[in-house]
């Protein structure tokens, strides 16, 4: 079946059938970085990661921008707050400080939850001439006009403003994000361009010295990477509106091109007790925090438990419930990477389970669920189907190296589409592990085969011992027909 993408400029389901046949843009908005990442932003980009690469699974060639609004009124608050005293007294510098501090950070935690980087991180404030340049032509359109504290886009002239958040001008009331001046001609015109303030960063303009308001920068940096008409924007629901709506009046007005993104995708919020986790409402838990209890890689599985447009309720149980989960995800792949160096290859004239038209369905199985609007929960749920198979497969008489080999390509194969690391590095391994357990892969393996010649001489008092002490450092045994299995617990 073909891909279908919920598109919110429609309220559609629609077939996604991208601008160039082979090629995707996809812009979405990124960080203000002011202070740690949290779980609502994990939620966002683990979104558009899968997103991402489930369309390069299927063959696209993605192009993925995301900007950093590196200048902001909460980072000037910020600077303030962590540098109070600073020698450097040149607010840009102090803001670029900040910025770069949390930006930092941002991709540090991305990186642990296995988000691909993007292909270009613009700046806001590397792109400054570029929004002069905007905000110019839209003032010789008509479009925008000048006040005593800024420039401002007149809303009431363009006539399809409300298009994506379906709200009607006449109804609509300045709420949360939308500048309040009653200055302005209409409360829901917004700022282009913002005057500085005494002691404010400030870049020099034809209306004077200042810096550019919020959307300005989205609509300037797309445009710029991606042309003047992409595939794909994307961001959170509460982005929808103001900014999302903004981004689309000023970019149509100015250029002409109608629809300036072809699909809008947001995807739902992060709650907790029902509420929407923000800064903003300081209810919200950084990674770092999160990741000091759960791996990554557990927090990944947990985002991707519920359909990207559905409310995702955040707790402790339902982390350990993905931590269950995705310890089964572990243990499958474990058992397959045991049996893979003890079973034999099929030998020609011995009939051997077949088993490559059975993965077959689970492949397809996977891709119809992320065919339909990206249903990671949907994907998860097969994915554990196919690990029942395949801890079926392994109970089967005749089992050979390399159905083994084919169960575990595709369990693999299907995870990394999810961005789920299975398997450790070497390095890594032993790292966690000794200084986890004190015992190194290497003396777990002697110990083992310690036991066994205890086993052949009968001696089994020292067997148990062995056993014994192995699982006191948390590692347990399995005696299987193939040898003996160890995996570590904590």
């Amino acid at each position: 079946m073909p891909l279908k993408i919920n598109n919110n400029l429609t309220r559609r389901i629609e077939e996604f059938v991208p601008i160039k046949t082979s090629e995707v843009g996809m812009y979405v908005c990124g960080i203000t970085p002011y202070d740690e990442t949290h779980l609502g932003h994990a939620r966002a980009y683990v979104t558009f990661d899968i997103i991402r690469r489930y369309l390069e699974y299927s063959g696209y060639k993605v192009r993925h921008i995301q900007n950093i609004t590196d200048i902001d009124d909460k980072i000037i608050k910020k600077s303030e707050i962590l540098n109070p005293k600073s020698e450097n007294t040149d607010p840009k510098v102090k803001c670029r400080e900040v910025a770069e501090r949390f930006t930092d950070s941002f991709f540090e935690v991305m990186d642990r939850m296995n988000v691909k980087r993007a292909d270009i991180y613009p700046k806001a404030t590397e792109h400054i001439p570029e929004m002069i340049k905007w905000i110019g032509g839209l003032m010789d359109k008509g479009f925008a006009y000048k006040l005593d504290d800024g420039v401002y886009f007149e809303v009431a002239k363009f006539k399809d403003y409300g298009k994506l958040s379906r709200r009607k001008t006449e109804d609509q009331q300045a709420g949360a994000r939308v500048e309040v001046d009653a200055k302005k001609k209409d409360p829901l015109d917004f700022a282009l361009w913002k005057f500085a303030k005494p002691g404010e960063p400030a870049w020099e303009s034809p209306w004077g010295a200042g810096r550019p308001g919020w959307h300005i920068e989205c609509s300037v940096m797309s445009t710029k990477y991606l042309g003047e008409q992409f595939d794909i924007h994307g961001g959170g629901l509460d982005l929808q509106f103001p900014h999302h709506e903004n981004e689309i009046s000023q970019t149509e007005a100015l250029t002409g091109k109608v629809p300036w993104v072809k699909y809008w995708i947001h995807n739902g919020f992060v709650t907790i007790n029902q509420q929407k986790m923000s800064k903003s409402l300081g209810n919200f838990f950084s990674l770092k925090d999160i990741f000091k209890k759960f791996d990554p890689m557990v927090v990944r599985l947990f985002l991707l438990s519920t359909h990207y447009r559905s409310p995702l309720n955040f707790s402790d149980a339902q982390l350990a419930e993905s931590k269950e989960a995705y310890g089964k995800l572990q243990k499958a792949v474990e058992n397959l990477n045991f049996l893979i160096l003890k079973v034999p290859e099929a030998e020609a004239e011995v009939e051997v389970l077949e088993t490559d038209d059975e993965l077959d369905v689970y492949r397809e199985k996977f891709r119809s669920a992320m065919d339909d609007d990206f249903n990671t929960a949907g994907a998860i749920g097969m994915i554990f189907e196919l690990v029942h198979f395949i801890n079926d497969h392994v109970k089967e008489e005749k089992i050979d190296k390399g159905s083994l080999e084919d169960d575990k390509r595709l369990l693999i194969e299907l995870c990394e589409v999810l961005g789920l690391r299975l398997e450790l590095t070497q390095d890594k391994k032993m790292d966690r592990y000794v200084s986890e357990v004190g015992l190194s892969n290497d003396e777990v393996e002697m110990q083992i085969k310690k036991r066994e010649a205890a086993r052949t001489n009968k001696d089994f008092a020292l067997s148990d011992r062995i056993r014994e002490d192995l699982k006191k450092n948390g590692i347990i045994l399995e005696d299987t027909p193939f040898g003996t299995k160890w995996s570590r617990h904590a």
